[in-house]
């Protein structure tokens, strides 16, 4: 298996966002559902992920929370907010025009 692959600032922003569209979750949960839904291929390391969520959390996109975790420790969830989600909406569009203009550059030969 090849080395999970690196991302940029922008896509692992879109990346957390997304992960936590779905329900609050701690940095190490963030960077495991990522891993797992991307099938080992993104890997998301700490030194990238909690700057990130700092960055978010100060752009008012997520809010973080105090809870504690599966194995009873104390963790700070991340959640978005609805600033977030209209966030994480046009992202998304962007993303996927982005890709798709991408595809077309690399279809032509």
């Amino acid at each position: 298996m090849s080395k999970p692959t690196d991302l940029v600032q922008g896509t692992v922003d879109l990346l957390i966002l997304k992960t936590i569209a779905l329900e609050p979750l701690h940095g190490w949960g963030i960077a495991q559902r990522i891993r797992q839904v991307s099938k080992e291929v993104l890997q998301v390391n700490q030194g990238t992920l909690y700057p990130a969520l700092h960055r978010l959390e100060q752009s008012g996109w997520i809010r973080a929370k105090w809870g504690g975790s599966d194995n009873n420790r104390r963790a700070k969830f991340y959640a978005l907010t609805p600033a977030g989600r209209k966030y994480l909406q046009q992202e998304e569009a962007n993303w996927q025009r982005l890709s798709t203009a991408i595809g077309l550059v690399l279809e032509t030969s």
